[in-house]
């Protein structure tokens, strides 16, 4: 089993900037694929970025350039650095971790207001 808990959303500005921070505990760690996914109201969830053991990563063409993912596997932390933020960057973001399962975090919200 692994438990993820995300933190560092909020309420923000368009242009504005947030940093996600979920953080990776119990056994299969360290987990090899870790990632962020996205779901706005009314639409289904989608990947925002993934990043390897290796800090391989790969990113939706809606946030090249704007969003980084990185992660220190120390401390079995992932993060995601959200610049240029855009109104349509709202939605409830969920840290993702792939072993032989799927597991997910609870979600939390970042707006962005115009």
């Amino acid at each position: 089993q692994v438990q993820l808990v995300e933190s560092g959303g909020g309420l923000v500005q368009a242009g504005g900037s947030l940093r996600l921070s979920c953080v990776a505990s119990g056994n299969s760690l360290p987990i090899n694929f870790m990632g962020w996914y996205r779901q706005a109201p009314g639409k289904q969830r989608e990947l925002v970025a993934i990043i390897t053991s290796r800090r391989i990563t790969s990113y939706s063409d809606s946030v090249k350039g704007r969003f980084t993912i990185s992660r220190d596997n120390d401390t079995n932390t992932v993060y995601l650095q959200m610049n240029s933020l855009k109104p349509e960057d709202t939605a409830v973001y969920y840290c993702n971790a792939r072993t032989v399962t799927v597991y997910w975090g609870q979600g939390t919200q970042v707006t962005v207001s115009s």
